[in-house]
């Protein structure tokens, strides 16, 4: 009889010990059903793509809801994955039929995007004026805190539109745990989580509504995950971070993040202002969501093997899409872990 994780990662032990995936091991068509953050969605979608190239009796549909909705469609089983961009606390376990596990996949910033007409030169924000920014204590794009950051820029007088996520997300969990942890006022008031009272603003649904109410607003200012920033065309902010130094967003700062923070067992772990002079403040790691012990095991098996594809060959597409590779201490443990679960215990 199998050992607890023996049905669903049978698969990874397969290609950890040179099993090769193969479309011939099933010669019908297996459905794969996923739901959850839209923070990886252009990096899951290249996969998603690459591999049903390579295997084609394996289709693959993910559904880019928020972190939140995929969260609890795992949890009632209408899909065999979830997807999150912040991690399942215990409590949140709680309603799963049993243990989920965390795989991490990539590595993302949450950039701050604003439209401002095409303002040449790049916005500098330190950590208190984004918190007054979001708190609506800053109102105005010339305010002087905002001016005296920035003395090389002609910023407008112009009132500040700040935009949101009206759905429960991994991205407003990163930026609302950074704004608790920078600024008293933010914690008291607001707090953080997936889903928060703003003070102030604009809502939109997902990162792409985000970055079309943005673009489609002078004066707006919004965090989304950097592929929709760069996708669209938006500009930009730099960050200061723990160390002192105006950061872009990037997938080089969010991997001096990633590298900076020792990941625990389980996964489960923030990058929010990591220490490192290159660290972006706002980065994130993303992960799948699986039962430890899905209900169907043919479709854990096809599952696993999708999994150790991306988490190995799919590494590859990540960085041309704005994302960072997992380090390779990361990849190590992560390996490390499914290996050592005594997968042949009892057979």
């Amino acid at each position: 009889m199998f050992g607890r994780r023996a049905v669903f990662l049978l698969g990874l032990l397969a290609c950890a010990c040179g099993r090769e995936a193969s479309s011939n091991d099933d010669e019908r068509t297996l459905s794969l059903n996923g739901a959850g953050a839209t923070f990886p969605f252009p990096l899951y979608s290249k996969w998603i793509a690459e591999y049903h190239r390579l295997y084609p009796n394996v289709r693959i549909n993910y559904q880019s809801i928020g972190s939140g909705g995929g969260i609890r469609q795992l949890v009632a089983e209408t899909v065999d994955f979830g997807a999150t961009d912040a991690p399942v606390g215990d409590e949140g376990a709680k309603s799963a039929r049993g243990p989920l596990l965390h795989l991490p996949t990539a590595i993302g910033s949450i950039a701050i995007g604003y439209q401002l007409d095409g303002m040449p030169g790049e916005l500098r924000l330190t950590p208190g004026v984004l918190a007054g920014i979001f708190l609506g204590e800053i109102r105005r794009w010339n305010d002087p805190e905002l001016a005296a950051e920035n003395p090389q820029l002609a910023l407008p007088d112009r009132n500040i539109t700040v935009v949101f996520r009206t759905d429960g997300s991994g991205s407003t969990a990163a930026l609302s745990e950074y704004l608790s942890s920078v600024s008293p006022t933010w914690k008291k008031q607001v707090g953080s989580g997936k889903s928060v009272r703003w003070p102030v603003g604009l809502g939109a649904k997902g990162n792409e509504g985000v970055a079309g109410l943005i673009q489609g607003t002078p004066g707006a200012i919004g965090y989304l995950e950097l592929a929709y920033a760069k996708q669209t065309g938006l500009s930009r902010a730099l960050l200061r971070n723990r160390a002192g130094k105006f950061v872009a967003p990037s997938p080089s700062a969010a991997l001096a993040a990633a590298e900076s923070v020792e990941m625990p067992e389980g996964f489960r772990v923030s990058l929010i202002d990591a220490p490192g002079a290159g660290a972006y403040p706002i980065a994130s790691y993303t992960y799948l969501l699986v039962y430890e012990a899905p209900r169907d095991a043919e479709k854990g098996r096809a599952l696993a093997r999708f999994l150790w594809w991306a988490l190995h060959d799919g590494q590859r597409y990540a960085e041309q899409l704005d994302y960072a590779p997992l380090p390779a201490t990361v990849m190590r443990q992560v390996e490390s872990e499914l290996q050592t679960q005594k997968l042949l215990d009892g057979v």
